[in-house]
């Protein structure tokens, strides 16, 4: 006897089997025969584990607008507005739209995500209320936050104090923006000291890396070479990388060699990097997002990032992360069906392992999390962004949606449209 079985579901390999639920565990994967005490009723949709994301901003989400709009889309313009902001938001308002993007996030079977919390200011608000919703998402979402100190480790007079006065208050990851910093030099120096920290403090370290279009920008070959002299390998992830679209072929390849020798993982973020990369080209103009098919070919894990939703840098988003590596598909692309079906490993396998998530996936022993998706397979995914029907986290339903087949009126032809494609 089972609690939940989720029947007759095709998996990301393309395996059919039944998936037996005990707790907040599975069990067993295979034929069931089995009762259950509830079941779902899989049979010829996508059974996958839960999206994650590792590149969030959810002290700043669901605030578009506020106090206007990003009027040029520029990176520079949505940091001056989010600094407006934060001087003025209460840890009760930023709780509030987290908690509702949460919501969101669940519908979405999007059960972690890694967010930076911005630590420049004094009052540490940011830090207070991404505490809060983290405690209160705990039971269904895995929330992972980075101390960011968005306006620079130095370049601000307590920047480095308040990176550590966040991990003292319970933050687990540690930030850092090298290209931000006054100089070049001091770029690199902030790099030596946050991989110190992050060492010391047996912490992961995850770095808004070169998001820029000055292809001289090149704070990651300091970050790798920081990333091995630590040992942090996978613990440590450089994301954006956005210079690297930029720099000339020679150099990169002698770069991503010692980006792959290093274990360091990478989260470029296709809708944020292709939205504000490339502002000032006229044409042609680039596309803003870092080499990730030459990474993935030198064994460097890369995993989709979302970034933002509607705030001071982006006025889109649904928490989808399908949207994310449908867009990633494109810019990268990635069209092959294997690569297809590697942009949605990278949403869900990949981005687990960038975030260090223990126990994830479909075999028994597994945390009992997973997302019905009203699709065939996971290009087909990509293609419709489907429908979750069932989300389950941690053993339990938390989120449901009916088939939404399309009625149609038309003479001689069928009553329903879908647009599933065998």
């Amino acid at each position: 006897m089972f609690d939940l079985i989720v029947r007759g579901g095709t998996l990301p390999d393309g395996r059919v089997a039944d998936i037996g639920i005990q707790g907040d565990r599975i069990v067993e994967v295979g034929q069931i025969a089995a009762e259950a005490g509830r079941v779902i009723e899989a049979s010829g949709d996508l059974v996958s584990p839960p999206f994650v994301d590792p590149h969030f901003h959810m002290d700043a989400v669901l605030s578009y607008g506020l106090p206007r709009v990003n009027a040029s889309g520029t990176l520079l313009e949505g940091i001056a507005l989010w600094g407006e902001l934060r001087a003025v938001a209460t840890v009760e308002e930023m709780a509030a739209r987290a908690l509702r993007y949460c919501d969101w996030a669940v519908s979405m079977g999007l059960l972690a995500i890694r967010t930076h919390v911005d630590t420049t200011p004094d009052h540490l608000r940011g830090v207070e209320a991404m505490l809060e919703v983290k405690r209160r998402v705990a039971p269904y979402l895995d929330l992972q936050l980075v101390a960011f100190p968005q306006d620079g480790l130095y370049r601000s007079a307590t920047g480095r104090q308040n990176v550590l006065r966040a991990l003292d208050m319970g933050v687990e990851v540690v930030g850092g923006i090298p290209h931000f910093e006054r100089t070049m030099e001091e770029g690199a120096e902030s790099l030596r000291d946050l991989a110190r920290i992050a060492a010391e403090r047996g912490l992961m370290w995850d770095v808004h890396c070169d998001e820029t279009d000055d292809p001289m920008s090149r704070h990651v070959e300091t970050m790798a070479r920081e990333v091995t002299r630590h040992g942090l390998g996978s613990r440590a992830a450089g994301s954006h990388l956005t210079s690297m679209h930029s720099m000339d072929n020679y150099y990169v390849s002698k770069l991503i060699p010692l980006i792959a020798e290093s274990g360091m993982c990478a989260i470029p973020n296709p809708l944020i990097n292709i939205t504000l990369q490339g502002r000032h080209d006229s044409y042609p103009k680039r596309r803003g997002l870092t080499r990730v098919r030459e990474l993935q070919a030198a064994g460097v894990t890369v995993g989709w990032g979302q970034d933002c939703v509607l705030d001071p840098w982006y006025s889109l988003g649904t928490a989808d992360m399908l949207d994310v590596a449908f867009m990633g598909l494109h810019v990268a692309q990635m069209t092959h069906p294997d690569e297809m079906a590697r942009c949605f490993r990278m949403v869900t396998q990949d981005n687990a392992a960038v975030m260090g998530l223990q126990e994830y996936g479909l075999t028994p022993g597994c945390i009992a999390s997973l997302v019905v998706l009203d699709a065939g397979s996971p290009v087909e995914a990509l293609r419709l962004r489907p429908d979750r029907l069932a989300v389950v986290s941690k053993g339990r339903v938390v989120a449901e949606k009916r088939r939404n087949d399309t009625r149609l009126v038309l003479p001689g032809r069928s009553d329903t449209v879908r647009r599933r494609h065998p």
